[in-house]
């Protein structure tokens, strides 16, 4: 591995520890964040559209009971208003929470990816150190193997002159 290699990998993981020790706990978000993600929360659960569902059918059914004189006649017209304005409200504050959970999945994927990089240049050392240790056994193997031979042609050596 190529000093400057090293020397970049060493000082990602130095800036890496500095802004986690710098950064502290994660802040809380702003009021209208919070807001946002929790009116999505409601919003987008199966308690509201089965609350939901109930409240449209008994609206519905009251005013089919009660015929003309009802509060809101057949085509359903203040229905329809009602829900033109939950949508005209819940959907931008729905984008919102998307956004804000896009930007933190974003900052997550970020986290991940330098995880990533510090993963990989850590598995390059070990991959470094095993070569290394490698080549050590390799070169006292290759030494015991000489020696030995050394031995063995010194002994067949004798062994012919006596």
């Amino acid at each position: 591995m190529a000093p400057t290699y090293r020397q970049h990998l060493r000082a990602t993981i130095a800036r890496a520890r500095k802004r986690r020790r710098t950064l502290g706990p994660a802040p809380r978000p702003p009021f209208g964040a919070a807001l946002a993600d929790a009116v999505a929360a409601i919003v987008g659960s199966w308690r509201f559209i089965m609350i939901q569902t109930g409240m449209i059918s008994a609206w519905i059914l009251g005013n089919a009971l009660f015929g003309s004189g009802s509060w809101d006649p057949y085509p359903f017209i203040l229905l329809n208003l009602l829900l033109s304005f939950q949508a005209a409200y819940t959907a931008p504050v729905i984008m919102m929470s998307q956004n804000r959970q896009a930007d933190v999945d974003r900052d997550r994927a970020l986290a991940d990816y330098q995880v990533n990089i510090r993963a990989e240049a850590e598995i390059a050392l070990l991959h470094e150190k095993i070569d290394l240790m490698r080549e050590r056994e390799l070169l006292e193997l290759t030494q015991l193997l000489k020696a030995a031979l050394a031995r063995i042609d010194s002994m067949e050596g004798r062994g012919a002159s006596a």
